[in-house]
């Protein structure tokens, strides 16, 4: 896969196989310093054709490439915080400091749950589904190929992750890549024509 990354991301950027419980099928992340590390579930990944897998990694690299991978915040810290807060002041009994530590637990558990799912959120995903299929085109594939690799990629992922905001999230960027091959087609024919 190591050979799929464009030429200058290849000194910065590794691939590793994924590791946690039910990890990603495929994501990005940063890995300390200047290096971005992009994780694949190597047991799920290999179920995928190569032409949905090459798309699914190009649309990382684009992530990287846009700069848009998801960063580590505050909110993780925060909650740390807030229950280690919460654990101390049961002990020492005071409800005001104790009710202080659960509102800091709050508001950062809220922002870790709305993380990724914002408007801007999924123009990044969108945005890095045209890239990656520019990429495609890069490297070798034409056009509809690309758009069908992917949207069948995103079909499948769409299937796997049941009902729910991630499931919509997929439907909604399923929906801009038929839009943007319309858009293609279309463009393809009147040159045509013309």
């Amino acid at each position: 896969m190591h050979g799929l990354l464009p030429q200058e991301l290849q000194a910065w950027v590794k691939v590793l196989p994924a590791d946690g419980v039910r990890p990603k099928l495929i994501a990005c992340e940063e890995a300390g310093g200047d290096e971005v590390a992009i994780l694949v579930d190597m047991p799920r990944w290999e179920r995928l054709a190569e032409d949905q897998r090459n798309l699914l990694f190009w649309h990382e690299v684009a992530r990287v490439q846009n700069d848009s991978i998801p960063r580590d915040g505050w909110e993780i810290a925060a909650l740390a915080v807030g229950l280690g807060g919460a654990v101390g002041e049961l002990w020492v009994q005071n409800g005001l400091l104790f009710a202080l530590a659960l509102a800091v637990c709050g508001v950062a558990g809220f922002q870790l749950w709305r993380k990724g799912s914002t408007r801007k959120d999924v123009q990044n995903l969108i945005d890095a589904d045209r890239a990656a299929v520019r990429l495609a085109v890069r490297n070798g594939y034409n056009l509809p190929a690309a758009f069908k690799s992917l949207g069948s990629a995103l079909k499948y992922l769409a299937g796997q992750a049941g009902k729910g905001r991630q499931r919509a999230i997929l439907e909604k960027r399923l929906e801009a890549l038929r839009e943007e091959a319309a858009r293609a087609k279309r463009k393809y024919e009147s040159q045509a024509q013309g």
